[in-house]
């Protein structure tokens, strides 16, 4: 890395959790680099953030998140505690009212700011960074792969000859990829798709995407070399792999009290695999799918923990864990789901393959059984299925990917991945050799850690390439 002073990076992220996450682990390697760090939130995520960074030195500037937002209940300041999608757009939308005050601390931040990463949905923040002449990096929440497609539809509208949302047909560049217009969040899978959040995509996101210096990518080179060089070969502005950013995490502690990981290492004592459950925070299930889920598993007679979301306990029939006891926990705290990934016991993960849960999964070596709701999670449980063999797909009936999973496709797929077979032992070795490379590739002199040192010296004025 070169010989400069005090490179200033201030992140911004989006205030919803899975996107904050990645940017914390991101901080936390900076400062690794002696990087100075600011990290820009608001008073209600604060609390949240402090205690995550409290062993490091990261500077956290408050900022004030805008007062009544038509659509948006009061007091909220973050998206996991909206209780309707129609609220989203509104929040994100009302974020652009914080610009002042993010401008006048930009102004007064000593060292002086060398770069500015934020998140993609915080699209003026381009123009933020243009005022005080730095560059700014765009960060974005998907993978290469899903990033890719969608911009190859958007583009070349590789869909526009085909009838019906389950027709498959190839994508411009790489004819190898066969996907359905089902594949892609309503309404971008239409041939001419419209409404307000396409509206909000194309006035924000990709406007400020192009006036961007870059974009960070929570991956690795190594596992979407053919996508990451597309990307900046034909796509741009340079995605810049640095990740997986979860192995940058603070180290777990040792301390094993907390109940279900107790109880995780008691399956394990006995041999007794276990499939982790989770659904992530934004996925909407309606009470009926939530049902087949937890029949499936039931009558799979496999070992499971449940990571449930309190509003989803309703859903659950009484009687289910009094079913289930002994065999499968429903945890109703909140739990580590990188601890409960990298427990030796556990051997599967049940996902909606929201992307942090998928690179969290592969880095830690565990086969994934997909399950997507919403937003790019079809695109991630193509790429777990399909472009990298990681994991299995459960399906909906009817021959689409987008629908009503049945009890018994749920109980299949899981015998299926955690019954020992062929097919489970050939992609839990598969997860297994990715999860090593993603070791490696964070590493010192890995894809990751290069990457980073020469994004370092490029926001500083050094990179020539």
């Amino acid at each position: 890395m070169g010989s400069f002073s005090s490179p200033h990076f201030v992140i911004f992220p989006f205030l919803s959790q899975g996107h904050t996450i990645p940017l914390l682990h991101l901080s936390r390697l900076l400062r690794r680099r002696s990087v100075v760090v600011t990290l820009f939130t608001t008073a209600g995520n604060s609390p949240r953030i402090r205690a995550s960074l409290r062993d490091t030195d990261v500077s956290i500037i408050e900022i004030p998140f805008p007062q009544n937002i038509d659509g948006v209940p009061p007091g909220v300041e973050n998206t996991d505690k909206l209780s309707v999608e129609s609220s989203f757009l509104p929040f994100a939308r009302a974020t652009e009212q914080m610009r002042e005050s993010f401008e006048e601390a930009l102004e007064t931040l000593q060292p002086p700011v060398s770069c500015v990463v934020s998140d993609s949905f915080l699209w003026w923040t381009a123009k933020s960074a243009q005022k005080i002449g730095v560059p700014r990096l765009g960060f974005f929440g998907t993978g290469n792969f899903s990033a890719t497609m969608y911009q190859i539809l958007g583009r070349f509208r590789p869909h526009a000859g085909v009838d019906s949302v389950d027709e498959p047909f190839p994508m411009t560049d790489f004819p190898e990829v066969k996907l359905t217009r089902n594949d892609f969040e309503p309404p971008f899978g239409d041939i001419n798709p419209s409404g307000p959040f396409v509206d909000f995509m194309m006035e924000n996101g990709f406007i400020s995407m192009g006036m961007s210096d870059g974009l960070i990518v929570n991956s690795f080179y190594e596992m979407e070399s053919r996508y990451v060089d597309y990307w900046n070969k034909n796509l741009g502005p340079k995605a810049w792999n640095i990740g997986p950013l979860c192995l940058a995490a603070k180290p777990l502690p040792e301390s094993k009290s907390t109940g279900y990981l107790q109880w995780l290492d008691e399956k394990w004592e006995k041999k007794e695999p276990v499939l982790y459950v989770s659904f992530g925070t934004q996925a909407e299930i309606s009470p009926e799918q939530f049902l087949e889920i937890a029949q499936g598993l039931e009558k799979s007679e496999v070992s499971f923990l449940w990571a449930l979301k309190s509003k989803d306990l309703d859903f659950l029939e009484p009687e289910f864990e009094s079913r289930v006891k002994g065999r499968g926990l429903v945890a109703k705290e909140w739990m580590d789901q990188l601890k409960i990934l990298q427990h030796e016991g556990v051997k599967g993960f049940l996902s909606h393959c929201g992307w942090n849960s998928v690179i969290e999964s592969i880095s830690a070596g565990v086969p994934i059984l997909a399950m997507p709701f919403m937003a790019e999670q079809h695109m991630n449980a193509r790429f777990v299925a399909e472009e990298v063999g990681v994991g299995l797909r459960i399906m909906p009936r009817g021959g689409t990917v987008r629908g009503h999973v049945a009890a018994e496709e749920v109980e299949m797929k899981v015998r299926e991945l955690m019954g020992g077979g062929k097919v489970a032992e050939e992609v839990s070795k598969t997860a297994a050799a990715w999860g090593g490379a993603a070791h490696a590739a964070m590493q010192e002199g890995g894809s990751s850690w290069r990457s980073l040192d020469l994004l370092i010296d490029g926001m500083m004025g050094k990179f020539t390439d």
